[in-house]
């Protein structure tokens, strides 16, 4: 993906075109010691992807992650798995031919979470503090098979998921690995997305359902952020919203709220034009009540 458009700040890019709808979508049960997540199936996928890591980096393996949805909370049946897999060294030609065969082997495996993993091996050292340069990493897009370099997690909004939240799957404790981040980076980092969803909003003709759900609970997270100093889920941020932010946005977030089932069907219908011009207007005001606070 490019570094000009504005999706991965907050994970689920409204670009991604992928249709393959979940099949284990009900609602998840209490999670029970020593889970990862409260899916079955998901588990034994990440377990296959802690064991293909390891066999793949051998001795610069050092941990592998959840953060996204799965981390900050509201992960349902329908959420990407955003993973994130820390070495110890740079991951060299012949360690990441592995890595791109054992993803290739996990997008076949017959479950459909195996077709929604997304996330990013990222060296120890890279991982440690913010990058200024938000250097691409070795990154799998969200319904993809093969690797493409990405500054996606590059970003102190996942290193503060990471650390805060993170859903150890081996290694040692995040906060081991990443340093505090203070909420006046994150707030930087959410102004400087909030400008890039402005200019790319601007540039578009028309836009997907998903995508456009997505975009308002996005703005939604962003404002969240400049108030609390933290990172929420986008359910949580968007009830914020309905009663932090001006009445009249209220039909629109509740309506982003309430189409979140199935977002796969939707990845191909186009938006409706007149929630499309609300939305632009919508980022507007973000942008405007940003300024103020």
């Amino acid at each position: 993906m490019t570094d000009d458009l504005p999706g991965p700040v907050f994970g689920n890019d409204p670009r991604a075109s992928t249709t393959i709808p979940r099949v284990n979508a009900e609602s998840p049960g209490k999670r029970e010691r020593g889970d990862a997540t409260p899916f079955d199936d998901l588990n034994q996928l990440l377990v296959e992807l802690v064991v293909g890591a390891k066999e793949a980096l051998g001795d610069s393996f050092c941990g592998a992650y959840l953060q996204g949805s799965f981390a900050v909370g509201d992960a349902d049946g329908h959420s990407d798995v955003d993973f994130i897999v820390v070495t110890k060294d740079d991951v060299t030609p012949e360690q990441q031919a592995e890595l791109q065969a054992l993803h290739q082997t996990l997008y076949s495996l017959p479950t459909s979470w195996a077709q929604h993993l997304e996330g990013s091996y990222i060296p120890r050292k890279v991982l440690r503090r913010p990058d200024p340069d938000r250097r691409p990493l070795l990154y799998l897009d969200n319904g993809a098979t093969e690797f493409a370099p990405d500054n996606h997690d590059n970003t102190a909004v996942v290193r503060w998921s990471l650390r805060e939240h993170g859903v150890v799957l081996a290694g040692p404790d995040p906060g081991e690995l990443v340093d505090p981040i203070a909420a006046d980076e994150l707030r930087a980092e959410v102004r400087w997305a909030l400008g890039h969803w402005q200019a790319w909003f601007r540039s578009i003709d028309s836009i997907n359902r998903r995508a456009l759900a997505v975009a308002v609970l996005s703005h939604a997270r962003i404002l969240h952020t400049l108030a609390i100093g933290e990172v929420s889920s986008k359910r949580t941020a968007g009830e914020w919203a309905l009663h932090a932010l001006d009445p009249e946005w209220a039909p629109l977030i509740r309506w982003a709220l309430e189409d979140r089932p199935d977002p796969w069907t939707k990845v191909r219908e186009p938006a409706d034009p007149a929630l499309l011009h609300r939305t632009r207007q919508f980022i507007d005001y973000a942008a405007g009540w940003a300024a103020e606070h």
